[in-house]
């Protein structure tokens, strides 16, 4: 195989999932080799350099939309674009964290003013703050009745980087399994026999058939099949009832490692102000929203939804 790089090599080099180097592939941004007689993605010298680059510009945040752009692009102009662009957002996140310390800071002198901390009684502690906010609210605020309308601009401009995170429960269903597997036959022969069979599967939620699990250092596929389909059509894989459940449910819009790993950690944030905890006795899922080629083409990047099961912090 020459100087060819397998995918779990590249995996422990650069410390990224073989689910990120499959969805690079993807959208179009790095290329591997991969014939009849070896079913494993293969990656030469160019993908690898094309890669680094890749994860240098995700170290910045530049999105996958972005970095098609500049590698779809001769010359330094649009990368040099979507850099001071990236500046400008930077300085906006400041600036905005910078004023809504100043609107916090203001708030707290007002209800030490007002005595806030005096009130014990839950009662007294809800009528005290509805007294405050008809004050905020109809009077001038330090002299500036627009204090609170930028108040409300600024956290919801914060609040649009964090993604909207909700609990679902999906149905007990019936399935194909790869089984645990190691990255290579996962997206090696495994993928090979799935995409010969693409007529066996139907969706879970939305158009997306599949989940996809990682569970200490390898995964397991699972592709929800037609009730039709038996043991024998699926062999020398197994048919699972998956028990379905409760999940906390967040979209990432660039699919890679980078984006999966912030939303699973304000999925985490999120649920600790809930009365939700992670179920650890069932794995996180996750999966392309869309399978619809044309609707990944019109967005310009993967919709991705992770499922991180839960339950009640009662064990119910």
């Amino acid at each position: 195989m020459g100087n060819l790089a397998k995918i779990r090599e590249i995996s422990v080099r650069y410390n990224i999932s073989a689910r990120t180097l499959r969805y690079y592939e993807d959208m179009g941004l790095i290329e591997s080799t991969r014939n009849d007689d070896y079913a494993y993605r293969l990656y030469d010298e160019a993908a690898i350099k094309r890669l680094e680059q890749i994860l240098i510009l995700r170290r910045l945040n530049i999105s996958i939309k972005d970095i098609k752009r500049i590698f779809s692009t001769a010359g330094s102009k649009v990368v040099l674009d979507v850099l001071e662009k990236k500046v400008d957002d930077i300085d906006e996140e400041v600036s905005l964290l910078h004023e809504l310390k100043k609107i916090v800071l203001e708030f707290i002198d007002q209800i030490r003013r007002l005595d806030f901390e005096r009130e014990t009684d839950v009662k007294l502690l809800y009528d005290k703050a509805k007294d405050i906010e008809a004050q905020i609210t109809n009077v001038d605020y330090n002299g500036n009745p627009a204090k609170i309308d930028r108040f409300f601009e600024v956290t919801e401009k914060l609040n649009d980087k964090v993604p909207d995170i909700i609990i679902v429960r999906i149905p007990k269903f019936r399935a194909v399994t790869s089984g645990a597997m190691s990255f290579e036959d996962v997206f090696g022969k495994f993928q090979m026999w799935q995409e010969a069979h693409n007529d066996f599967f139907k969706p879970i939620i939305f158009d997306a058939p599949d989940f996809l699990c990682e569970n200490n250092g390898q995964l397991e596929w699972i592709w929800r099949i037609k009730d039709e389909i038996t043991a024998a059509d699926v062999a020398p894989y197994e048919i699972i009832e998956h028990t379905g459940g409760l999940y906390a449910a967040a979209v990432s819009i660039d699919g890679d490692d980078e984006s999966g790993n912030k939303v699973l950690e304000k999925i985490q944030k999120w649920l600790e102000k809930t009365n939700f905890v992670i179920d650890d006795n069932r794995a996180i899922s996750v999966h392309m929203i869309y399978t619809d080629e044309e609707i990944r083409k019109g967005l310009g990047y993967h919709q991705q939804n992770f499922y991180a099961p839960v339950k009640l912090k009662n064990g119910i």
